[in-house]
């Protein structure tokens, strides 16, 4: 696994044009990935909701300052409800910020945070507009780019079946830069009577594309990555058994300690493995 940050945890101290500095900060801190999120990138975006756009210039200065990192853009977006239209300016933007912060490797990771009926347990309970997740991975597959997606009121596993029915809609080579964002503590607070990490073992590699950490403890979410609620031991196993390379993104809560709360958690993850 390739351990980073993402920049929602650096919502206290992200003030104008200091996400470098904060960056430097993580990557000092052992970060060797970097997920820049929506909304929690400083003087590299400007507008929210469908005004939302990416400065490219900044974006650009940002990644190369940082040669020995990698990063990935994460984008809120309506896409399970059939709410984003592949050509559309915002999707476009976005796929042009993901090129340039993703170099030889795009990657957009697009989360849905509108709420969910209920978890899908069968293809036939994904609705026909979720389907259209296809149509944005084809658009980003034509232009090298991988998509992953992630919605904390679905599963793993229903994220999995979603995008096991959309690759049936694509070639294969569109197919497999279409995947998931597995986030199993979200999981476990979301849907506690499901078994994340069992949703987590049986998907298969190919649809691993970012991984997300964190941790709660009763249900309340920690400051760092350590003892809780989440078997992080069995995650790492899981994972490594796998032989998951890609990025393992610790999405610890925004505080005024959170590097030193970064250290912590990397220091806890790898002393699983």
């Amino acid at each position: 696994m390739k351990i980073g940050a993402i920049t929602n945890s650096f919502g206290v101290q992200i003030d104008g044009d200091n996400l470098p500095d904060l960056v430097r900060d993580a990557r000092d801190r052992g970060a060797k990935h970097i997920e820049l999120r929506q909304t929690f990138l400083g003087n590299c975006e400007t507008g929210k909701g469908e005004d939302w756009r990416p400065v490219i210039g900044n974006f650009q200065s940002l990644v190369d300052g940082f040669p020995d990192l990698s990063f990935n853009l994460a984008m809120a977006m309506p896409c399970l409800s059939g709410g984003v239209d592949p050509k559309g300016e915002m999707f476009q933007q976005a796929l042009t910020a993901a090129k340039v912060v993703g170099r030889e490797a795009p990657h957009l990771r697009l989360v849905d945070p509108a709420p969910q009926d209920k978890v899908w347990e069968r293809p036939g309970d994904i609705p026909e507009e979720a389907l259209s997740v296809a149509d944005l991975a084809r658009e980003a597959a034509a232009q090298g780019i991988t998509l992953s997606v992630e919605n904390s009121g679905q599963s793993i596993g229903a994220i999995a079946l979603l995008v096991a029915k959309c690759r049936e809609q694509l070639s294969e080579e569109e197919g497999k830069l279409l995947g998931v964002c597995p986030d199993p503590t979200n999981q476990i607070r979301r849907q506690p009577d499901t078994d994340a990490l069992g949703d987590l073992e049986a998907m298969p590699l190919d649809m691993f594309k970012i991984v997300h950490f964190k941790q709660v403890r009763d249900g309340q979410a920690l400051l760092d990555v350590d003892d809780g609620d989440m078997d992080c031991a069995r995650m790492v196993q899981i994972l490594d058994s796998k032989g998951y390379t890609g990025p393992a993104i610790f999405e610890i809560p925004s505080h005024q300690d959170v590097f030193e709360n970064l250290s912590k958690s990397f220091a806890y993850v790898e002393g699983l493995s």
